[in-house]
């Protein structure tokens, strides 16, 4: 009877652990990191989360603070009940559509942790293109000390990389947010180069000095038309501040106002570099065309979609 007395109390004490595990999908007590694994990735698909696996074995690598890959040796680890605590409550809100990004903290752009959160877009890999055709050009112009300025720099990603790319460059970057610019300037201080940014809240080049010349100017601008933002995933469309997905009715509202006011803030010789949309190529095209440029390339992303413009006043 002392035994069975035992075992009611010590079931009854940790009764909201027990609870808790099942609650993340049917956990028991010594879970093991290749259990929250198997029952967590149950959990996200049904849910429908994409790569439910992935998704669980970073967060669970953000938990134990360890490289995902090393989670491979560790299969037979006993999770802690802290440790349980806190997964449980990002593996719920993962299942909510929260993005991965928000959960952690951060996200990789270029190499570089950059911090997010609702204030800014999540940086995408297809702007990682942009960001590396601009250091290339920068490189490749002999511009002794080029000036840059990124329109709707958002955390601040595209600045922050061109300026530990390109030591000698003096960037400038704008965002009509200011919750947005909180963030940029942290990340860039996270990085060491608050000092080579600076950064000027105002809606684009409104914001900007009358007569101030740029070698090169850079935008990864809202291209997402109006009526399909409630079609894209819950991931964008509910956690990505709207104005920067937002383009307006053909999604080219923003882009029509870069080739045009633009034009007053280019040098000479400098290049303007901005990232589109699936299926504007062509109207990206006309649109820079008509104002007077002349597009001297069109990148494609990974995927072969033309996802790059870049031109030159002619």
């Amino acid at each position: 009877m002392p035994c069975l007395n035992f075992i009611q109390r010590y079931i009854s004490q940790r009764a909201p652990v027990f609870s808790l595990l099942r609650n993340v999908g049917g956990y028991s007590w010594g879970v093991t990191v290749l259990e929250v694994i198997q029952k967590s990735t149950e959990f996200l698909a049904r849910k429908g989360v994409e790569s439910p696996r992935l998704q669980i074995e970073l967060l669970l690598a953000h938990v134990l603070r360890m490289p995902r890959l090393k989670l491979y040796l560790s299969f037979d680890r006993e999770l802690t009940e802290a440790e349980l605590a806190t997964l449980r409550e990002l593996v719920m809100r993962r299942g909510n559509r929260e993005p991965l990004q928000h959960l952690v903290g951060t996200v990789s752009f270029c190499g570089y942790e950059i911090a997010v959160n609702r204030n800014v877009f999540i940086p995408r890999p297809e702007t990682e293109l942009l960001a590396e055709q601009c250091w290339i050009w920068l490189d490749q112009s002999g511009i002794e000390s080029p000036a840059v300025l990124d329109v709707g720099t958002g955390s601040g990603c595209l600045a922050i990389a061109l300026a530990l790319r390109c030591p000698a460059a003096r960037l400038t970057a704008v965002d009509i947010s200011e919750a947005a610019l909180v963030v940029a300037r942290s990340n860039a201080a996270r990085h060491g180069v608050e000092d080579r940014i600076t950064f000027v809240c105002g809606d684009a080049f409104s914001a900007i000095s009358k007569g101030t010349r740029f070698d090169l100017i850079v935008s990864n601008p809202p291209y997402i038309p109006t009526e399909e933002i409630s079609r894209l995933q819950p991931e964008v469309r509910d956690y990505d501040p709207r104005i920067a997905l937002d383009g307006g009715a053909d999604g080219l509202g923003f882009i029509q106002r870069l080739a045009v006011e633009a034009a007053d803030y280019i040098s000479p010789e400098g290049r303007l570099m901005i990232e589109f949309g699936d299926g504007q190529a062509e109207l990206v095209r006309g649109i820079f065309g008509s104002a007077g440029w002349n597009v001297e390339d069109v990148k494609v992303d990974d995927h072969g979609c033309p996802r790059i413009l870049v031109a030159r006043r002619c």
